[in-house]
């Protein structure tokens, strides 16, 4: 590939960079893309859906959430520690992105909750199947095939590595390596830069978060999601920002299993720490970024969940206590046979004993400290949790063998932030804008300043689609008005 000239690079083909591609193209700009994978959509690809606010879906189920107060919520939630102009930018837009995307053939199932204290704010994309993970693959088919449609120039298996600038400041290029390792420059006037974080590079993760991926964190990962867009923005003088883990809890190592396993052992039921001691009302679970947060300043990063025999028969008679549309099977019956495979195998995350003392040996909880809890436990099964105040019909006494347990660690959806944004995507340095240079999705996401927003959930990838809008007009209208 020898080198040439564009108006606007597009730096990975996520939902954010094909966003701005599209929205890029459709103001009259002549585009590039370059995505280090084969295939468009990136991790995205595994996700469901994306927030919006004041929807035509919301307006008719009569679901009263207005921007007003989602923004309000946002800022609240996050303690006005975020950029409020840009959550009112992305939160006022998103209602007209769903329809934009309709536009190019998506369609949406309609707006749901992700758990009973959120909002109504989850536009799941419609695949035709039922509803469940990877339904955004459609989403960023759809987008891929309009951007070729508006004629961006897409390059696959090929990777931005430095940002170029001119003497006065000004983006004028950007250098890439194709698929077989070749250099080439590509002459541009603006670069965005979508590159979706930094999952799939343990090392950054540990340096920017302490967290050490496989060991105290598990989020979604990509090998393909390295913090190229994070280094590139940096070099070229973007602000620096915090990296944070897009924090959401799960079971360690249990994703491998069959379902019944994560949906009871996910359930609201006893909670505790290495001590053997309870640390929260457990119905909150459900939110997993609270999860999360509860896990990481326990002792080894690490909670785990407890049922009884009589607890899994419950749920297999009468049904689970919580439900989700990702982990939507109700069917929990393989459960113990579930386990026991789990366990032939070497599994490390999940634990099966006969006695209470034999739990706490082979998980490492405290045997004095789990056998105590358990006993105030059950006696509030049989008057009220006077400890967390946890709802009476969710007390199940832990009382016949064989006992099951789980690992619980903080889990996410990947790395967060880094790059400074205004409201117009434009990155910043000392607060200025850097001419022709612009950012989106996860390398941009300032907004989740200690916690994920998922009491308004598809915010992760509402984001990388309003905010790659964003990038993509107000990119072609820096261009456009230069030539």
């Amino acid at each position: 590939m020898s080198e040439y000239q564009i108006q606007i690079v597009v730096v990975a083909g996520g939902p954010a960079g094909l966003a701005a591609a599209v929205a890029a193209a459709e103001k009259g700009a002549k585009v590039a893309l370059l995505e280090k994978r084969a295939i468009p959509g990136g991790l995205a690809n595994a996700g469901m859906g994306i927030l919006a606010v004041e929807s035509h879906f919301q307006k008719e189920a009569g679901i009263d959430l207005t921007v007003e107060k989602a923004v309000k919520m946002m800022m609240e939630y996050e303690h006005y520690n975020i950029d409020g102009r840009l959550v009112r930018r992305y939160f006022g837009q998103s209602a007209d992105t769903i329809e934009w995307l309709e536009g190019m053939g998506v369609e949406f199932e309609g707006a749901f909750r992700y758990f009973a204290q959120s909002e109504a704010t989850w536009h799941i994309v419609k695949t035709g199947k039922k509803i469940g993970p990877a339904a955004a693959r459609v989403m960023n088919q759809k987008l891929a095939e309009r951007a070729e449609e508006l004629g961006v120039q897409i390059y696959y298996e090929c990777v931005g590595k430095k940002i170029l600038k001119d003497g006065s400041g000004r983006i004028s290029g950007l250098l890439a390596t194709d698929k077989i390792g070749r250099n080439f420059v590509i002459d541009c006037e603006a670069v965005i830069i979508a590159c979706g974080g930094a999952s799939g590079n343990p090392e950054m993760i540990r340096e920017e978060t302490g967290y050490q991926f496989g060991v105290d964190l598990f989020n979604f990962s990509s090998p393909a999601i390295t913090g190229d867009g994070l280094k590139m923005a940096w070099e070229a003088g973007a602000d620096r920002l915090p990296v944070r883990i897009e924090q959401a809890a799960l079971c360690g190592g249990l994703d491998n299993l069959p379902p019944c396993v994560p949906n009871v052992m996910m359930q609201p039921n006893l909670l505790v720490n290495l001590s053997g001691k309870r640390i929260m009302d457990e119905e909150q679970m459900e939110n997993t970024t609270f999860l999360g947060n509860a896990a990481t300043i326990q002792e080894k990063r690490l909670l785990f969940s407890i049922v009884d025999s009589s607890i899994v028969d419950h749920y297999i008679k009468d049904g689970l206590d919580r439900t989700s549309l990702v982990r939507n099977d109700p069917d929990v019956s393989p459960f113990a046979d579930a386990v026991d495979k789990a366990l032939e195998r070497g599994n490390r995350s999940v634990f099966k004993a006969d006695t209470l003392k034999e739990l706490a040996e082979k998980t490492g909880i405290d045997a004095e400290g789990l056998l105590r809890t358990v006993e105030l436990y059950n006696g509030y099964c049989e008057s009220s949790d006077d400890e967390f105040f946890k709802k009476q019909e969710l007390m199940r006494p832990i009382v016949k063998p064989p006992f099951y347990a789980a690992t619980i660690y903080p889990g996410g959806y990947g790395t967060v932030g880094g790059i400074r944004i205004n409201e117009n995507c434009e990155v910043l340095s000392n607060f200025k804008p850097i001419p022709g240079l612009y950012a989106a999705g996860s390398d941009a996401c300032n907004l989740y300043n200690d916690s994920y927003m998922f009491l308004l959930p598809g915010n992760s990838m509402g984001f990388a689609v309003n905010s790659g809008r964003i990038a993509g007009m107000e990119a072609a209208g820096y261009v456009l008005s230069r030539s």
